[in-house]
Protein backbone atom coordinates (compact mmCIF):
# COMPACT_ATOMS: atom_id res chain seq x y z
CA UNK A 1 0.00 0.00 0.00
CA UNK A 2 1.23 3.51 -0.75
CA UNK A 3 0.15 6.81 0.75
CA UNK A 4 0.52 10.08 -1.12
CA UNK A 5 2.18 12.89 0.84
CA UNK A 6 3.35 16.35 -0.17
CA UNK A 7 6.97 17.48 -0.19
CA UNK A 8 6.78 19.40 3.12
CA UNK A 9 5.51 16.29 4.92
CA UNK A 10 8.26 14.21 3.31
CA UNK A 11 10.92 16.73 4.46
CA UNK A 12 9.56 16.71 8.03
CA UNK A 13 9.46 12.90 8.17
CA UNK A 14 13.00 12.77 6.80
CA UNK A 15 14.21 15.28 9.41
CA UNK A 16 12.76 13.12 12.18
CA UNK A 17 14.64 9.98 11.10
CA UNK A 18 17.18 9.22 13.82
CA UNK A 19 19.57 7.33 11.55
CA UNK A 20 19.80 5.92 8.05
CA UNK A 21 18.00 2.67 8.97
CA UNK A 22 15.16 4.44 10.78
CA UNK A 23 12.17 3.86 8.51
CA UNK A 24 9.41 6.32 7.73
CA UNK A 25 6.97 3.80 9.22
CA UNK A 26 8.93 3.91 12.50
CA UNK A 27 8.88 7.73 12.41
CA UNK A 28 5.11 7.74 11.94
CA UNK A 29 4.63 5.16 14.70
CA UNK A 30 6.67 7.40 17.04
CA UNK A 31 4.60 10.47 16.11
CA UNK A 32 1.31 8.60 16.56
CA UNK A 33 2.41 7.08 19.86
CA UNK A 34 2.05 3.51 18.56
CA UNK A 35 4.11 0.64 19.91
CA UNK A 36 7.14 -0.11 17.73
CA UNK A 37 7.03 -3.19 15.57
CA UNK A 38 10.22 -4.80 14.46
CA UNK A 39 10.27 -7.58 11.93
CA UNK A 40 14.06 -7.48 12.33
CA UNK A 41 13.60 -7.90 16.08
CA UNK A 42 11.73 -11.23 15.90
CA UNK A 43 13.63 -14.49 16.36
CA UNK A 44 11.75 -17.77 16.14
CA UNK A 45 8.45 -15.91 16.53
CA UNK A 46 9.56 -14.25 19.79
CA UNK A 47 9.92 -10.49 19.86
CA UNK A 48 13.39 -9.43 20.96
CA UNK A 49 13.93 -6.26 22.97
CA UNK A 50 15.22 -3.33 20.96
CA UNK A 51 18.55 -1.92 22.05
CA UNK A 52 18.38 1.46 23.81
CA UNK A 53 18.00 4.34 21.38
CA UNK A 54 20.92 6.68 20.84
CA UNK A 55 21.17 10.19 19.46
CA UNK A 56 23.36 9.87 16.38
CA UNK A 57 25.77 12.67 15.58
CA UNK A 58 28.35 13.06 12.90
CA UNK A 59 31.38 11.46 14.51
CA UNK A 60 29.62 9.53 17.26
CA UNK A 61 26.48 9.02 19.26
CA UNK A 62 25.03 9.85 22.65
CA UNK A 63 23.49 7.10 24.76
CA UNK A 64 19.99 7.14 26.18
CA UNK A 65 20.08 9.01 29.49
CA UNK A 66 23.01 11.27 28.59
CA UNK A 67 22.74 14.58 30.44
CA UNK A 68 23.70 17.80 28.68
CA UNK A 69 24.43 21.24 30.05
CA UNK A 70 25.60 24.57 28.75
CA UNK A 71 26.23 27.97 30.27
CA UNK A 72 25.32 31.04 28.26
CA UNK A 73 25.56 34.60 29.63
CA UNK A 74 25.84 33.23 33.17
CA UNK A 75 22.74 31.04 32.94
CA UNK A 76 22.84 27.24 32.92
CA UNK A 77 20.74 25.29 30.40
CA UNK A 78 20.00 21.56 30.56
CA UNK A 79 18.92 18.88 28.12
CA UNK A 80 19.01 15.09 27.92
CA UNK A 81 18.90 12.26 25.45
CA UNK A 82 15.46 10.76 25.93
CA UNK A 83 14.03 8.05 23.69
CA UNK A 84 16.86 8.71 21.22
CA UNK A 85 16.08 12.43 20.95
CA UNK A 86 17.72 15.64 22.16
CA UNK A 87 15.16 17.12 24.57
CA UNK A 88 15.70 20.38 26.46
CA UNK A 89 14.44 21.09 29.98
CA UNK A 90 11.20 22.52 28.53
CA UNK A 91 10.48 19.34 26.57
CA UNK A 92 11.41 20.86 23.21
CA UNK A 93 13.12 18.42 20.83
CA UNK A 94 16.10 19.60 18.79
CA UNK A 95 17.64 18.01 15.72
CA UNK A 96 21.26 18.76 16.64
CA UNK A 97 23.48 20.28 19.34
CA UNK A 98 23.86 23.39 17.17
CA UNK A 99 20.09 23.75 16.78
CA UNK A 100 19.68 23.50 20.55
CA UNK A 101 22.48 26.03 21.12
CA UNK A 102 21.03 28.43 18.54
CA UNK A 103 17.63 28.24 20.24
CA UNK A 104 19.34 29.53 23.40
CA UNK A 105 21.70 32.11 21.91
CA UNK A 106 19.64 33.31 18.94
CA UNK A 107 22.74 33.04 16.73
CA UNK A 108 24.59 30.36 14.79
CA UNK A 109 26.64 28.39 17.30
CA UNK A 110 28.93 25.37 17.11
CA UNK A 111 26.88 23.09 19.36
CA UNK A 112 29.74 20.64 19.82
CA UNK A 113 31.71 23.37 21.60
CA UNK A 114 28.68 24.91 23.33
CA UNK A 115 27.38 21.80 25.13
CA UNK A 116 28.93 19.52 27.76
CA UNK A 117 27.71 15.95 28.15
CA UNK A 118 27.78 13.32 30.86
CA UNK A 119 26.90 9.79 29.79
CA UNK A 120 24.84 7.48 31.99
CA UNK A 121 27.99 5.85 33.38
CA UNK A 122 30.21 8.97 33.49
CA UNK A 123 31.14 10.93 36.61
CA UNK A 124 32.02 14.21 34.90
CA UNK A 125 30.75 16.39 32.05
CA UNK A 126 32.92 16.57 28.93
CA UNK A 127 32.69 19.21 26.23
CA UNK A 128 30.76 17.46 23.49
CA UNK A 129 33.46 17.73 20.80
CA UNK A 130 36.01 16.24 23.22
CA UNK A 131 33.66 13.43 24.19
CA UNK A 132 33.06 12.52 20.54
CA UNK A 133 36.81 12.57 19.88
CA UNK A 134 37.28 10.12 22.75
CA UNK A 135 34.67 7.80 21.20
CA UNK A 136 36.60 7.50 17.93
Amino acid sequence: MQIAIDFEVYKELTARRQHENHTYNEVLRDILGLQPTSIRGVVDGIAQPKPPKTFVLRGGELAEGTELKATYKGREYRASITDGRWVDSHGVKHSSPSAAASAISGTNVNGLRFWHARGPTDDVFWRLDVLLALQS
